[in-house]
C-alpha cells in the first residue's frame, strides 16, 4: 500500500514538474506591467469582454479560463489556466500585452481585435475567471 502511494506521489510530482518545465516564463515589458486599465469593469465592458472571449479565447482557454477548451489538446503548449491565483496576480497591463502580442500557440490579437478598448474589456472579463 505504501509503495503504491509512493509511486503515485512520484508520478504526480513528475507530471507537475513536466508541466512547469513546458510552461516558459513570459516576460512582460515594464511599460505594460505598469499600464493601468482605462476601462472600468462595468456591465458594458464585461459584456463586451465576455463576447470577445467566446469568439476568440474560449476554444483554447475554455469557458471558465481553465485551459480546457475544445482546441486545447491540439496545441503544442497547454493553454494557461487563467483562473489560478498565480495568473490573477498579474497586472491588467500584463494581460493586455500578452493578448495583444501573443507567442507560440497563443496568437496575437492586435489585428483581430484592433480596438484597444476591446482588449481592455477582454482583460476585465479575464478578471471574472477567478477560482
Amino acid at each position: 500500500m505504501k509503495l503504491k502511494i509512493l509511486i503515485l506521489a512520484l508520478i504526480f510530482i513528475a507530471g507537475a514538474s513536466f508541466t512547469m518545465l513546458t510552461q516558459k516564463e513570459w516576460p512582460v515589458p515594464d511599460k505594460y506591467n505598469k499600464m493601468p486599465n482605462p476601462l472600468k469593469g462595468d456591465a458594458a465592458s464585461l459584456a463586451t469582454g465576455k463576447e470577445l472571449w467566446a469568439k476568440h479565447c474560449q476554444s483554447c482557454h475554455g469557458k471558465s479560463g481553465k485551459g480546457d477548451g475544445s482546441k486545447a489538446a491540439q496545441l503544442k503548449t497547454t493553454p494557461e489556466d487563467l483562473s489560478t491565483a498565480e495568473m490573477q496576480k498579474q497586472t491588467d497591463g500584463a494581460f493586455f500585452y500578452k493578448t495583444s502580442e501573443g507567442r507560440e500557440d497563443m496568437p496575437s490579437f492586435k489585428k483581430k481585435i484592433p480596438d484597444e478598448d476591446d482588449i481592455w474589456a477582454l482583460v476585465n472579463h479575464m478578471r471574472t475567471l477567478k477560482k
